[in-house]
C-alpha cells in the first residue's frame, strides 16, 4: 500500500468476472455525477480565469451559477447566517430567485472568520440528500448587517426522480456486500483460510438511508457502508456503495479509507461507550523522536492508573465529560481490520511512570505521533484560526502500532474520526515518524469537515492534493525547509532507516506531472479512480504557487479556497477556479496573480484539458457510464452494457462486430432492470438482469428472436460464459459457499453443478467446445487432521466426466481460467520468494500442466484477469512495486497460446500503449481483444486487432 497502487477464447471462451468496473465517468473523475451549475444564457466556460466582480461563471446542466464573486448585495435580515443566506437565494428581487430554497437547501454548517461568514447548504430532493449537492454563500457580517460577496457550488435543479424506494434496506445491504465481495475477488485470487486460523468474519453492511445521485434527472439509491477485512489479503475494507432503489443494482461504489493511500468510517464511540477516563492533571513531559531529537510533550497524570499518559488537554477545550483531548493510543499488535471504522476494544493511552516517555514509546512511534499531532493542530489554529480539525474542538486521536495479522503494516490512514499508524518494517519506520504524513492524514479531517471532497476520481485526487500540500506545508515550516530546496516537495522522505530521502519518499510535489502528459484514467477499483496517482498534478501546481507567492500567502489562499469555495464533487478545473477566486479575495493581483495562473497552466490544468487525452485503440462503444460490468467477446462479436450519456438510466446490453463494421444491436429489453455482464460466442448473447425480486440469467440470439430466461436467484450467478449450447456461471449456495453450475440453452431447466459443496468451493468458470474449466478448493480427509488443496478441473458437459488438470497446496491462491479448443489456461500466485503470478497451461486430457512462467516476459507482474483464443492468451496485469505512475495501473499483455514451457519467445507484447487502466479483456479471435479503457477519463469499450508490442 505504501506504493500507492491505490489489484477469452476462439468462440465464447472467455474468463469473465463481475469485477467492479466503476466508470471513470461515474463520479467526475466523477464526470456523470459532477455537473456544475448555470443559467442557460451564460456562455463563459467553467474554470476560466477568475470572474470580474459580479460576473457569473457557469457550470453545466443546472439552473444556478457555479461561481459568483466580487458582488456586494444585502442579505435579508433573517437572524442566523444560514437563514440570511437562504432568504437571499430565494428573494424575488435578487439575481437568483430560487424556488423551494427552504425545502431543498438544508444548513450544513457555517464557518466564521472575523467578519466573514461562509454558509454551506446541503441539497435535498424530496427530502432525500443529494450526493455532492452543496451550495455555498459567502457574506460579510458587520454589526448584524450582512452583505453577500459571492456564491459557488452545485445545486442540481434538473432532478425529477421519485423518492419512494422499491428496494428495502435488507436487500440493499445484501447486494452491496455481494458487490464488494466480487470486487475483492477481482483484486485478489480465491484463497484458502490461513493455516491454523478460523475463517475471517463476513463483511458487514450498514444501511445509511436513501441518497439521490445527481445523474441526469437523478438516481434514487440506498446508501450502504460495507466494513470488514479482505478475506484474501487481510486489508481493512470500508466501501461506500449506492444501490439503485428501484432495481437493486449497485451503481456506485468506492473506498472510504483515506490512507497515505486510503478507508473511512464511524470512528470513536461516544464518551459513555468508551468509558469515562480517570481524572488527569495537565503536565509537561518529553520524549525522544525516532530520529533522535528530544522534544517536549504535553501530557497528563492519570490519577486512576497512577501513570503519566499521552493525553494533551492544553489544546482542546474541556467538556463536561472530561473527554476532549489530543491523545495518542497504544494499539500495538492490534490488527488493522479491527480499527478501521471502529474503536478497538481494550486499548489505552501510552503511559509512563514519569513525565519523560522512554524507549518503548519512542520505538513504537508514539512520541512522534503525539508531538506531530500537536504541531499540526497548532498550524491550523495559529495560521488559520481553526479550532481542531472540525473547527469546533473535536478530539484528536492517534492510534499507533497497528499490524496486519501480527505482521508489519506500512501505512497510515484517516478513517473519519482518528488517525491510524502502522508499525513500519525493517526499512520504514512507523509512519508517525514523518511530520508530513501526520499532517496529510489530519488534513483529511479538515477537508472532511469543510469541502468534504468525495474520495473518488478527480474530486478524490483534489482531496489527496490538498492533504499533501498542507502536510508538506506544516513539515517545511516546522523544520525550516525553504521552498527552493529541491527536496521540499517530497512526502514521507524521513521515514526510511537506510534509504536516501529521495529514494524513500512516497510522493513528490515537484515531480512535474501534467494532465496531458500524466493524467491516468482509472476505474474505481484502481486507486479509487486515481486519487493518489493523479494527485500530484494538482498538488504540484499548488506547491509551485507556494514558491511563487510565498508560504504564508499561498497557504491562506489554498485554505480559503478549501473552506469557502470548494464543494464535494469539484474536480481539477473547478479547483483552479476556486484557488484563483480565493486569491483575488485576498488582493492577489498583477504579476502574482499571473504567476498563480501560470502554475496551473504549467501542469495542464486549463479549461477543456480532458479533450487533449488520446488513445491508440479503436473505440467500439464510448462513454458507457456503467459500473460492475465488463464486456464479453467471441466469434468476431463483442457485447457490453451501456447507460445513457449522463449515467442515469438502467443499463442495456448492446452487441456489435469487433471489426467495427455494421450496426450495433440492442439485445436486452429496456424494462427498468440493469442488464449486465454479457458474454457471447458470436451466435448468442447471455447476460444478467437485476431487479428487486431476483437476478436472472437471460439469453438472446444475435440473429434476433425473443429473450429467454435461463436461471434466477436472489443474488444471481456472478459470472456468465457461453459457447454453443452450454452456459456456465458461478453462484453462492444456501451456506454462502461459491459453486459453479452449467445449463443447456435448449433446456435451461437442466441445471447441473460442476463444483461446490459443504467441503468444496468452486470458482472462475469458463467454457469452450462443451467443456467447462474451473478452480476448486476442497477438504482432503487425512488420518490425523483435515487438510486442504486446490485443484484445476475440466468437466465434459455432455458426459459429466471430470478431469483433474493440476493440484496445488491450499496456501497458493488460484485465479481465473480460460479455454480454447485444445488447452486450459489459468492463473495462480507464485510463492513469496518468487512474487508475481504464474500462468499455467494444460491439455484438455490432463496429460501434463506446464508453467508458461515469468520468463514469458512479464517479470514479477501481478496478473488478475485472463482471456484466451486459439492464437493468443491475454492477461491484465500491473507492476505492484512500480513507482507512482502509469505502470502501477492495469495493462494488457499478450502471449502466444502455443508457447513453450518456460515461456521462451512467447511474449507478443503490450496490447495497447494507452495510459491508465485497461481492464476486463475479452478475446475475439486471433490476436484481437476488446476491453474497457479509461484513458480519456470516461470508460469506453475499445479494441485492437493485434498487440502494439513495446511501449515507451
Amino acid at each position: 500500500m505504501r506504493h500507492f497502487e491505490g489489484a477469452r477464447a476462439r468462440r465464447g471462451n472467455r474468463r469473465r468476472r463481475l469485477g467492479g468496473m466503476a466508470s471513470a465517468a461515474a463520479l467526475t473523475g466523477v464526470a456523470a455525477l459532477a455537473v456544475s451549475a448555470v443559467p442557460a444564457d451564460v456562455a463563459t466556460a467553467a474554470g476560466a480565469p477568475p470572474p470580474a466582480p459580479g460576473q457569473v461563471v457557469p457550470g453545466e446542466g443546472t439552473g444556478t451559477p457555479a461561481l459568483v464573486r466580487g458582488i456586494r448585495e444585502p442579505a435579508p435580515d433573517s437572524g442566523s447566517a444560514a437563514g440570511a443566506a437562504r432568504a437571499y437565494l430565494e428573494a424575488e428581487e435578487g439575481r437568483y430567485r430560487i424556488a423551494h430554497v427552504r425545502r431543498d437547501l438544508v444548513p450544513a454548517g457555517t464557518t466564521t472568520s472575523g467578519t466573514r461568514e461562509t454558509v454551506r447548504l446541503q441539497q435535498r430532493h424530496g427530502g432525500v440528500p443529494v450526493l455532492g449537492g452543496q451550495y455555498v454563500v459567502r457574506m460579510e457580517n458587520r454589526g448584524g448587517e450582512r452583505i453577500v460577496t459571492g456564491t459557488s457550488g452545485k445545486y442540481f435543479t434538473g432532478l425529477t426522480t421519485g423518492t419512494t424506494a422499491e428496494v428495502g434496506e435488507e436487500l440493499a445491504v445484501e447486494r452491496a456486500v455481494d458487490r464488494v465481495l466480487d470486487e475483492l475477488g477481482a483484486e485478489n485470487f480465491a484463497t484458502a483460510p490461513r493455516e491454523g486460523e478460523e475463517e475471517l468474519p463476513p463483511l458487514q453492511g450498514t444501511a445509511r438511508g436513501l441518497v439521490v445521485l445527481p445523474r441526469g434527472t437523478g438516481v434514487l439509491t440506498q446508501h450502504v457502508t460495507v466494513r470488514g477485512v479482505d478475506p484474501a489479503g487481510g486489508e481493512p475494507v470500508l466501501r461506500e456503495v449506492y444501490v439503485d432503489a428501484h432495481a437493486g443494482y449497485p451503481v456506485l461504489g468506492y473506498s472510504g479509507i483515506k490512507t497515505f493511500r486510503a478507508p473511512e468510517a464511524a470512528g470513536r464511540p461516544a464518551p459513555e461507550a468508551a468509558g469515562r477516563r480517570s481524572a488527569a492533571a495537565r503536565e509537561t513531559g518529553g520524549g525522544v523522536r525516532l530520529d533522535g531529537t528530544a522534544v517536549g510533550l504535553d501530557v497528563s497524570h492519570d490519577e486512576g492508573r497512577g501513570l503519566y499518559v499521552l493525553r494533551d488537554r492544553t489544546r482542546i477545550p474541556d467538556d463536561d465529560y472530561d473527554q476532549r483531548a489530543l491523545t495518542t493510543w497504544d494499539a500495538r499488535g492490534t490488527n488493522v481490520g479491527d480499527v478501521s471504522g471502529r474503536w478497538p476494544e481494550g486499548i489505552r493511552e501510552f503511559a509512563s511512570p514519569t513525565p519523560q516517555f522512554g524507549d518503548e514509546a519512542t520505538g513504537a512511534g508514539a512520541v512522534d505521533a503525539h508531538w506531530a499531532a500537536a504541531r499540526v493542530h497548532d498550524y491550523y489554529r495559529d495560521e488559520h484560526g481553526r479550532n481542531s480539525l472540525d473547527g469546533r474542538g473535536m478530539n484528536i486521536d492517534s492510534l499507533v502500532g497497528v499490524t496486519e495479522f501480527g505482521e508489519p503494516y506500512v501505512n497510515a490512514f484517516w478513517d473519519g474520526r482518528k488517525t491510524v499508524y502502522g508499525t513500519g518494517d525493517a526499512e520504514y519506520r512507523p509512519l508517525s515518524a514523518a511530520l508530513d504524513v501526520v499532517g496529510h492524514e489530519m488534513t483529511h479531517g479538515v477537508i472532511e469537515h469543510s469541502a468534504n471532497l468525495v474520495y473518488a476520481g478527480q474530486s478524490g485526487a483534489l482531496n489527496e492534493a490538498i492533504a499533501d500540500y498542507f502536510g508538506n506545508a506544516v513539515e517545511t515550516d516546522v523544520l525550516g525547509v525553504p521552498a527552493t530546496d529541491p527536496d521540499s516537495g517530497l512526502l514521507g522522505e524521513r521515514l526510511c532507516r537506510t534509504k536516501t530521502p529521495r529514494a524513500c519518499a512516497l510522493r513528490d510535489l515537484n515531480d512535474g506531472r501534467t494532465t496531458t502528459g500524466s493524467f491516468l484514467g482509472l476505474d474505481f477499483l484502481n486507486d479509487n479512480g486515481g486519487v493518489h496517482l493523479n494527485s500530484t498534478i494538482f498538488g504540484g501546481a499548488l506547491w509551485d504557487a507556494r514558491e511563487e507567492l510565498g508560504a504564508d500567502l499561498a497557504d491562506e489562499v489554498v485554505y480559503r479556497a478549501l473552506t469557502e469555495y470548494l464543494t464535494p464533487l469539484d474536480g481539477f478545473t473547478e479547483g483552479r477556479a476556486a484557488v484563483l477566486a480565493a486569491a483575488q479575495d485576498l488582493s492577489v493581483t498583477g504579476d502574482r496573480l499571473r504567476a498563480l495562473r501560470r502554475a496551473f497552466t504549467a501542469h495542464g490544468i486549463v479549461p477543456g484539458w480532458e479533450s487533449a487525452l488520446g488513445i491508440d485503440s479503436d473505440p467500439l462503444l464510448d462513454r458507457i457510464n456503467t459500473t460492475g460490468t465488463g464486456p464479453g467477446a467471441g466469434g468476431g462479436w463483442w457485447a457490453a452494457s451501456k447507460s445513457n450519456e449522463d449515467g442515469s438510466e438502467p443499463y442495456s446490453v448492446w452487441a456489435g462486430r469487433a471489426d467495427g463494421k455494421g450496426q450495433l444491436k440492442l439485445m436486452s429489453p429496456n424494462d427498468g432492470r440493469y442488464h449486465v455482464n454479457p458474454a457471447t460466442d458470436g451466435t448468442t448473447v447471455v447476460w444478467q438482469a437485476y431487479s428487486p425480486g431476483a437476478v436472472e440469467i437471460l439469453a438472446r440470439p444475435l440473429a434476433g428472436g425473443p429473450v429467454k430466461k435461463l436461471w434466477a436467484g436472489r443474488s444471481g450467478g456472478s459470472v456468465t460464459d457461453v459457447d454453443g449450447d452450454v452456459v456456465t456461471f458461478s453462484y453462492a449456495n444456501v451456506g454462502g459457499r461459491s459453486g459453479v453450475a452449467y445449463l443447456s440453452l435448449k433446456d435451461p431447466t437442466d441445471v447441473r453443478t460442476a463444483g461446490g459443496g459443504t467441503y468444496r468451493r468452486a470458482y472462475s468458470p469458463s467454457v469452450s467446445d462443451g467443456r467447462i474449466a474451473y478452480q476448486e478448493w476442497r477438504r482432503v480427509a487425512l488420518a490425523t487432521r483435515a487438510a486442504y488443496e486446490w485443484r484445476t478441473l475440466v468437466v465434459d458437459a455432455a458426459t459429466g466426466a471430470t478431469t483433474v488438470l493440476h493440484e496445488a497446496p491450499s496456501t497458493i491462491g488460484h485465479g481465473p481460467t480460460a479455454l480454447n479448443g485444445t488447452h486450459v489456461f489459468w492463473l495462480a500466485e507464485q510463492d513469496a520468494a518468487q512474487g508475481g503470478t504464474a500462468l499455467f497451461r494444460a491439455p484438455l486430457d490432463g496429460s501434463g500442466a506446464v508453467e508458461l512462467g515469468p520468463e514469458a516476459g512479464w517479470g514479477a507482474l501481478r496478473v488478475h484477469d485472463l482471456t484466451a483464443s486459439e492464437d493468443s492468451v491475454t492477461v491484465a496485469a500491473y507492476a505492484p512495486d512500480a513507482p507512482l505512475g502509469n505502470e502501477a495501473t492495469p495493462k494488457l499483455h499478450q502471449f502466444a497460446a502455443a508457447g513453450t514451457p518456460g515461456g521462451q519467445g512467447t511474449h507478443k507484447g503490450r496490447v495497447s500503449c494507452n495510459r491508465g487502466s485497461q481492464t476486463h479483456p475479452a478475446a475475439v479471435d486471433g490476436s484481437r481483444v476488446v476491453w474497457l479503457d479509461a484513458t480519456t477519463g470516461t470508460t469506453d469499450v475499445v479494441t485492437r486487432a493485434r498487440p502494439t508490442g513495446r511501449c515507451g
